[in-house]
């Protein structure tokens, strides 16, 4: 008797697509990821991924779509090939960025909007760098409904707040922090350096003065008692 063995699906951990067509998607791709992660770097629970394959119907490798940015309440953080839904206990990621590009074509922003929506995205973010134009929809009883008044926005999940600046989107964190470029991380990381540095040096000068100082009364202590007078007394 032959027994048949059901075939091995594979999930593709690549689509093929680039990651961004241009260097200005790029960056805000990379801006948005690596803000989140801090925003979110000590809750083990919160997974964020950048242009990670997403598959949430278990056997069909056709139904999939690759977020720009992705967060993902409830998964522990960790290394993915893609992200299979049935394997994360059926959670589907709640927020989404998209970032467009001058080759972005109408109907692919339409069926992603149609995945978002049919795959429970609670809130859908799509900025156009371009046109500084940014559309935000968040899901209601009817499903990803657009958000008429965007400027100033917070999101329900993130607490991130939206601000459409002069030149281009500003994006800040729930304190009031903007969200930096990793060249204005470093930076604000060197700046704080030669802050802590300088503070160092000042507590190490005034320590040195106060050594001086105790020196100096030392010395003259031990002439008055040389004199015969006691310091104690005086």
């Amino acid at each position: 008797m032959t027994l048949s063995v059901e075939p091995t699906i594979h999930y593709p951990d690549s689509d093929g697509q680039p990651m961004a067509d241009n260097t200005r998607q790029f960056r805000w791709i990379v801006l948005l990821k690596e803000n989140l992660e801090c925003l979110f770097a000590n809750d083990p629970n919160v997974f964020i991924a950048g242009d990670l394959l997403w598959y949430p119907v278990e056997g069909r490798p056709d139904i999939r779509v690759a977020p720009d940015v992705m967060v993902i309440f409830g998964r522990p953080k960790g290394d993915r090939g893609s992200y299979q839904q049935w394997l994360e206990a059926g959670i589907a990621p709640q927020v989404v960025f998209e970032i467009l590009s001058p080759g972005n074509r109408l109907t692919e922003m339409v069926k992603k909007l149609q995945f978002y929506d049919r795959h429970g995205v609670e809130e859908y973010y799509i900025y156009d760098p371009e046109r500084q134009e940014l559309s935000i929809l968040v899901r209601t009883p009817q499903g990803l409904d657009t958000v008429e008044m965007i400027d100033h926005w917070r999101s329900p999940r993130l607490g991130i707040q939206f601000v459409l600046g002069e030149d281009e989107l500003e994006v800040y964190y729930p304190d009031g922090r903007r969200f930096l470029t990793t060249v204005e991380l470093a930076q604000r990381m060197e700046e704080a350096q030669q802050r802590a540095q300088q503070e160092a040096q000042r507590a190490e000068q005034e320590a040195l003065r106060a050594q001086q100082e105790t020196q100096r009364a030392d010395r003259l202590a031990d002439y008055l008692r040389s004199q015969g007078i006691d310091p104690e007394q005086i």
